[in-house]
């Protein structure tokens, strides 16, 4: 069975088996998308929000731009938009400089514009897994949709 670690701003799809992995998941989210008759799921490591006023020449390093580019790959390797359901993970507060928090909580911002994005979309989140100040390892079982979340001295929980 394939195991494909997704990085910082990576994606990968796979079609009826395997595992996509995000490791260390901190203000980063991973967005999993899955063809729930096709069996087709696609993983997104996103770092930031939005693509304007950045360097976007890679659209998956960002939620507004990410997630529509995965959407597009899968659909162009044989997934139906209609089928294609989400679940998430990460967005947490790593940091916190006192009288600053909601400036830089990079974690929430991402989260809310994934989930802005899969409205947008029309894609449902299944599950999710968010927020917090501690990292997460997401894995992705394509062959049923399963996604686990796996955090230091919290265990594992499947979303």
């Amino acid at each position: 069975m394939d195991r494909i670690v997704v990085g910082i701003g990576e994606w990968s799809i796979l079609k009826l088996n395997g595992v996509l992995v995000c490791l260390g998941l901190g203000s980063c989210v991973g967005i999993a998308l899955y063809d729930t008759n096709k069996k087709i799921g696609g993983l997104v490591h996103i770092l930031l929000p939005l693509s304007q006023n950045s360097d976007n020449s890679n659209p998956t390093k960002f939620a507004d731009t990410g997630i529509p580019f995965l959407l597009d790959e899968m659909v162009r390797l044989g997934a139906s938009k209609q089928s294609i359901v989400a679940k998430i993970a990460g967005g947490s507060q790593m940091f916190n400089i006192k009288g600053r928090e909601d400036r830089i909580n990079i974690g929430a911002r991402n989260v809310e514009v994934t989930k802005d994005t899969l409205r947008k979309l029309n894609i449902p989140i299944l599950g999710e897994d968010t927020g917090g100040n501690f990292g997460r390892t997401m894995e992705f079982f394509v062959s049923n949709g399963i996604v686990k979340v796996k955090t230091i001295g919290r265990g594992e929980k499947e979303i």
